[in-house]
C-alpha cells in the first residue's frame, strides 16, 4: 500500500508521469505539466482528472473548437475519436486513466 500526494509530484519536464498502476489493459498515471500537450485524437476512452491546478481543455467537434475550463477536482472524459489538447494555466497535476500505449 502507498499514499501518493499529487501536489508533491513534480516531473523533470512537461507531461512527465508517475506510473501508479496497470489494470488489465489500462494505465493509471499521475502527470505533472506546466506546458500544453498537443492536439491528438483518442484511440480509446480517457479519464482526465485535475488533482491540482487548472487546465483549459480545447476540444474540436463538427461545430468547431470549444474550451472547457477545468478546476481542481474536475474530470474530463473523452471517448474514442475525440480530438483535444490540454493547456494548463501554470503548473497542474492530472490523473490520467487510459488504454495502455495510448497517446
Amino acid at each position: 500500500m502507498q499514499v501518493i500526494r499529487a501536489r508533491d509530484f513534480t516531473g523533470r519536464s512537461a507531461w512527465d508521469a508517475l506510473s501508479i498502476e496497470r489494470i488489465d489493459d489500462a494505465t493509471v498515471r499521475l502527470h505533472w505539466t506546466d506546458q500544453p500537450y498537443r492536439w491528438h485524437i483518442n484511440d480509446g476512452p480517457e479519464v482526465f482528472a485535475v488533482l491540482d491546478g487548472r487546465v483549459d481543455m480545447h476540444v474540436r467537434t463538427a461545430g468547431g473548437e470549444q474550451v472547457l475550463h477545468l478546476e481542481t477536482g474536475d474530470i474530463f472524459h473523452a471517448e474514442p475519436g475525440d480530438e483535444h489538447v490540454a493547456r494548463p494555466l501554470g503548473e497542474a497535476r492530472i490523473l490520467v486513466i487510459e488504454r495502455a500505449g495510448s497517446d
